[in-house]
């Protein structure tokens, strides 16, 4: 078998024992402070102590789809072209979800290792992304690839796997729960036990993070079940590497209610000729827990009168608003694809979320939790570590490590 392959100018050795590289969705630091210092982690722990740690950042925005699709071709979503859950058409003038690979541009580590002969599984708690992992994947190959939400339809043709439900000894939890994430992690235990894979990306939910905060009861069950699992990798001699797509913030004044800028409406009011649109990019079928509401949105201005410069002045001079660019000051600033940017880019403050119009966003099913929630550069902050320390030999350490580091880290050093 060759001995590596190269993608977007980086160099990844094929692995030498099994290697399992797990994005923990919504992994803000705390939650690993906080676990470690209370006792409940006690891999992680050791991963801390006597493997590889360090505080990462994550891509821009700090969402899941653009930083997984990251990871996956160790590249800022410059390059791969996806920059977001959800954007507008600049020529439709039309909204859509991404919930496949049809924007990604160019190949993933996943897919030039499968085509190298190594036996890879890629597993994901929500059906969106494994549409997108699943890229250049095919079960011919040997590659397994399916998401826990849709366990029970998995086909050999499509997914590489079948009776998954059957297979695992378990229904597919609900959707909205952290099991969801569990379930990922007992199947890739499974393959690893059956040795029918030795490259392993298994991506996970932030149910749990968007409800409960670090050290809650809830938050800390499912952390140390998870940590658990990452511990049964390791006993079972695989090399284990852990990131984050992004970290999470609370986003609630402190009458409970959420922090929220309803920039359209703002907008609106004072330029309602402009026809400015607001895209969140968080928005995905997953919105009961957060409502569509994160710290990053795009302006776009559909018609040619709008005055740019005024409005970059009015969201710069907003409350909530941390920062605000025009759109291709911030692909350059933040690594992001300059096609695919709003005429505006603005950033929420850490402890607030932008919206679009009031009555488009359903906060009723928070339930009484307080919002938790990303998207800024607030929660670009993420751990990465390794089971094991790096030998470094005569590499150069990167001054700033990112989550897209994460397959280097686990196969090259």
């Amino acid at each position: 078998m060759p001995s590596s392959i190269e993608i977007h100018r980086r160099v990844y050795r094929t692995p030498r024992q099994p290697t399992v590289i797990v994005c923990v969705d919504g992994f803000d630091p705390e939650y690993l402070q906080k676990g470690c210092e209370d006792g409940i982690l006690p891999t992680l722990s050791s991963f801390v102590k006597s493997g590889f740690y360090v505080t990462a950042k994550s891509a821009m925005p700090s969402l899941t789809n653009p930083n997984n699709v990251s990871i996956i071709t160790g590249a800022p979503t410059s390059v791969h072209g996806i920059a977001g859950n959800f954007y507008l058409d600049r020529t439709t003038n039309e909204e859509h979800m991404v919930l496949d690979d049809s924007l990604l541009r160019g190949s993933t580590i996943l897919e030039l290792m499968a085509n190298k002969g190594v036996r890879v599984a890629a597993i994901t708690a929500k059906d969106k992304l494994r549409k997108i992992l699943n890229h250049g994947l095919s079960a011919a190959q040997g590659a397994i690839c399916f998401s826990s939400q849709e366990a029970a339809s998995c086909t050999e043709a499509k997914h590489g796997i079948k009776d998954v439900e059957r297979w695992l000894g378990r229904s597919a939890p609900d959707q909205y729960s952290g099991d969801l994430s569990i379930y990922v992690l007992d199947a890739g235990l499974k393959l690893l036990n059956e040795k029918r894979a030795e490259l392993f990306y298994l991506t996970l939910s932030d149910f749990i993070q968007h409800k409960y905060p670090p050290g809650t009861p809830e938050a800390n069950n499912f952390l140390h079940t998870l940590d658990a699992r990452i511990g049964e990798f390791v006993q079972l001699g695989a090399i284990v590497a852990v990131t984050g797509d992004h970290g999470m913030s609370d986003k609630s004044n402190e009458d409970n209610t959420p922090n929220v800028l309803f920039l359209e409406d703002e907008l609106d009011a004072h330029w309602p000729k402009s026809g400015a649109r607001v895209i969140c990019p968080i928005a995905d079928p997953f919105v009961r827990h957060h409502g569509a509401l994160g710290s990053f949105v795009r302006v776009h201005l559909t018609k040619d009168t709008a005055d740019a410069g005024a409005m970059l002045q009015f969201c710069q001079s907003l409350p909530q608003v941390e920062c605000a660019y025009t759109g291709e000051e911030a692909a350059a600033l933040f690594d992001m694809p300059p096609d695919r940017e709003g005429d505006l880019v603005v950033i929420a403050k850490k402890n607030a979320v932008i919206g679009n119009r009031k009555e488009k966003h359903d906060l009723s099913q928070l339930q009484g939790f307080r919002l938790r929630s990303h998207g800024g550069l607030s929660e670009q902050d993420i751990p990465l570590m390794r089971s094991t320390p790096l030998n470094l030999g005569d590499r150069v350490v990167p001054q700033v490590w990112r989550n897209f580091d994460v397959f280097d880290v686990a196969l090259n050093w």
